[in-house]
């Protein structure tokens, strides 16, 4: 399957989403919708770097708890964790326990929190929009970096974030809208 697949309801979807009703749900909620403010891309940087390595339907099935244990994804509130807070976490079965993650995300809050002064994590981020971008036909022309996710890691880089590489930061620029990758002929693709 690389095009578009019907839907429980007809309706013509990237192949990915068809294949349950978390992902049909955030296929057609969310993924590619524009993300703005400081929280919420800090929240979807955090989950990104938190999927690496696993299934993302992994991470959306314990966003709930990702939220509750990192204080709604308030940079401010992540960004004053301490050791209790590291320990807390790393108890915590409801995330993904990894102590490299847990701490990426309290570092990188810290970064948000910095980047206020250089117009804050909305401005930098989006100002790696590309300024045109073909809609794959099929997933076999779906990409995992592009030129402007390797120049957003290495700018988040330079501003003290971790767990941010070029294919993390693609990843999080679909799921936030600033490129879109619905397959040609899906409902959602155009869809801003």
């Amino acid at each position: 399957m690389t095009g578009v697949v019907a839907g429980p309801d007809g309706l013509a979807r990237c192949p990915w989403a068809g294949t349950t009703d978390d992902y049909l749900a955030y296929h057609d909620t969310e993924w590619g919708v524009p993300v703005r403010g400081e929280s919420p891309l800090f929240e979807r940087i955090t989950l990104e770097a938190f999927q690496s390595g696993l299934s993302w339907l992994t991470i959306l099935r314990k966003r709930e708890a990702f939220r509750a244990a990192f204080a709604g994804f308030d940079p401010e509130r992540v960004a004053a964790f301490d050791d209790a807070d590291r320990a807390r976490l790393m108890a915590d079965a409801g995330i993904v326990r990894n102590r490299l993650k847990v701490e990426a995300a309290i570092t990188n809050a810290r970064a948000v929190v910095a980047l206020r002064d250089a117009g804050g994590l909305d401005a930098v981020f989006w100002s790696f929009a590309p300024e045109s971008h073909t809609r794959p036909a099929d997933v076999s022309q779906l990409r995992a970096t592009s030129p402007e996710s390797v120049a957003l890691a290495a700018a988040l880089k330079r501003a003290g974030f971790v767990f941010v590489g070029p294919t993390t930061m693609y990843a999080a620029m679909q799921a936030c809208g600033v490129v879109d990758d619905h397959i040609d002929g899906c409902h959602r693709a155009g869809v801003r």
